[in-house]
């Protein structure tokens, strides 16, 4: 019986390669544009963005780490500036002590919503103009698929 082989065959390296690329200079793209526009990086966008589509645009520090793909201590020290800039405000999750909750303020409302424009252009202009719509749906098929075992990889459930 032949070995399966070590190494990828030329699509699959052509295809590894371009995803390489997307995962390294998407979020640097992103990071340099929100910068330069908000005065923020994309992390920090990713917070407030994810902040604000919780149900009352609060979470726990724990659940909001894990969504944003960040550690506690990280995440922490990036609640400490928002609360110093009065966009966020945290709590004592009143259900259960042990948790830290985050709630996203108006101010922190307002700072995302004067980043988003600038962002979703840039995303739009990066990751979905130069596809066509055929394009974005089979690109949007394929990353479910590998954002679905990836969950299941790392036990970290839907994030969206």
């Amino acid at each position: 019986m032949d070995e399966p082989s070590t190494w990828l065959d030329t699509e699959q390296q052509d295809i590894w390669q371009d995803l390489l690329t997307v995962v390294i200079a998407l979020p640097a793209a992103l990071d340099r544009q929100l910068q330069r526009d908000a005065g923020m990086s994309n992390f920090e966008y990713g917070v407030l963005a994810r902040l604000s589509m919780a149900h009352e645009a609060t979470m726990r520090l724990s659940e909001l780490a894990r969504v944003c793909d960040s550690t506690l201590p990280r995440l922490s020290k990036l609640m400490d500036r928002f609360e110093a800039r009065e966009w966020i405000v945290r709590r004592v999750d009143p259900s259960d002590g042990r948790y830290t909750l985050a709630t996203l303020t108006d101010g922190g409302r307002r700072q995302l919503a004067e980043s988003a424009p600038g962002h979703v252009a840039q995303v739009r202009r990066l990751v979905f103009d130069p596809l066509t719509a055929v394009q974005r749906r089979h690109l949007g098929a394929a990353l479910s698929r590998v954002a679905d075992t990836l969950r299941r990889e790392t036990d970290c459930g839907p994030t969206g």
